[in-house]
C-alpha cells in the first residue's frame, strides 16, 4: 500500500481502534447532559469534552501499543497489530501519543482550572493501565477507573463540582468497562498464563471470569438504577436502564464456558448498543422534563 497520508491516518486509526471512543463517549455526553440542567450547556463546551476524550483516548492507545509490542509481537492474535509488523514506527506511535497528550491538556484548560489541574492525574491513571497487566489480575478493574473518569471529567466540566451522581455513574461504567474487558481478555488467557501476564481468565479460568464479570455488570445496573433518584431522572431514562440491562443479559447469555464463539459481538456489537441506548435515554429523560 502506497504511504499516502491518508493511509496512514487510516494505519493510525486502526492502531488506536478509533471506533471504540463510542463505548466511552456517550457515558461522558450523558454526564454532561445531566450535569448542564440548571447551569446551560455551550456547543463550545460539548465540542471541549469531545475533544478531550478523543486526545485521552488516543493518548492512552498508543501508549498501550508502544507499551505493549514486543508482547503484541508474540501474540498470534496480535502480531498483525501495526507496531509490530512495522506498519507504523514507534517513532510515529510516540508522536502521536505525545500530540494526543497535548490535545488532552489543552482541551482541559479550556474546560476550567479544575479540569486542567485533575488533567495530569487522569492521564497518568490512562496510561498506568497499559502496565498493570505485568502485575495484577485485577488490571481490568483498573481499566473501568480509568475510562469511567471520562463522566467525571464531563460532569466537572460542566458544574465544576462532585457528587454522589457522577460518583453513580462512575460506578457504573467502571464496572462495565472491567466487566467486558475481562470478556475481552478471554481470548488471551492460555497466552497470558504462558508469558506471565495476568487477568482474570487467566487467574480464574474461564467459569470464574465469567461469574466476576457478571457480577461486575450486576453492579453496574445497580448503579444505573440508583442514579434514577439521584439526578432526578424519570421514565426515559429508567426505560433505557431497562434496554442496557437487557443488552448487558444477552451479552452474558451467548458468552458460555464451553462456547466462546460470539465473544467479538459480545464485546463490539452489544457493548456499542450499551452505550448508545444510555446516552439516548438519558438525553431524551433530560429534554422531556
Amino acid at each position: 500500500m502506497t504511504a499516502t497520508p491518508m493511509n496512514q491516518i487510516v494505519r493510525f486509526g486502526r492502531m488506536i481502534k478509533f471506533e471504540h471512543t463510542l463505548f466511552a463517549l456517550p457515558f461522558a455526553l450523558a454526564a454532561a447532559a445531566i450535569a448542564a440542567r440548571g447551569h446551560g450547556l455551550s456547543i463550545a463546551r460539548v465540542a471541549g469534552i469531545v475533544v478531550a476524550m478523543a486526545g485521552a483516548r488516543t493518548a492512552a492507545m498508543g501508549f498501550n501499543r508502544i507499551v505493549d509490542r514486543h508482547i503484541d509481537a508474540k501474540n498470534p492474535r496480535t502480531a498483525k497489530r501495526e507496531l509490530p509488523t512495522g506498519a507504523i514506527s514507534l517513532r510515529a506511535a510516540w508522536t502521536l501519543t505525545i500530540a494526543a497528550s497535548a490535545v488532552f491538556f489543552a482541551a482541559a484548560a479550556a474546560l476550567g482550572p479544575l479540569c486542567l489541574l485533575l488533567s495530569p492525574i487522569a492521564l497518568a491513571i490512562l496510561l498506568g493501565y497499559s502496565l498493570t497487566k505485568r502485575f495484577t489480575a485485577l488490571c481490568h478493574l483498573f481499566l473501568g477507573l480509568a475510562i469511567a473518569g471520562g463522566p467525571a471529567g464531563a460532569w466537572i466540566a460542566v458544574r465544576g463540582d462532585f457528587g454522589r451522581a457522577p460518583g453513580l455513574l462512575m460506578l457504573a461504567v467502571g464496572c462495565w468497562i472491567a466487566g467486558f474487558d475481562i470478556l475481552y481478555a478471554l481470548a488471551d488467557r492460555d497466552f497470558d498464563r504462558a508469558a506471565g501476564l495476568h487477568s482474570i481468565p487467566a487467574r480464574l479460568g474461564v467459569k470464574g471470569a465469567l461469574i466476576v464479570s457478571a457480577l461486575l455488570h450486576a453492579v453496574t445496573v445497580a448503579a444505573l438504577f440508583a442514579l434514577a433518584p439521584a439526578a432526578a431522572l424519570g421514565v426515559p431514562y429508567l426505560a433505557g436502564v431497562a434496554v442496557v440491562t437487557a443488552l448487558l443479559v444477552y451479552e452474558h447469555a451467548i458468552v458460555r464456558p464451553n462456547d466462546l464463539s460470539r465473544l467479538d459481538m459480545a464485546f463490539f456489537n452489544l457493548n456499542g448498543y450499551v452505550s448508545v441506548a444510555f446516552f439516548l435515554a438519558t438525553l431524551a429523560d433530560v429534554l422531556v422534563r
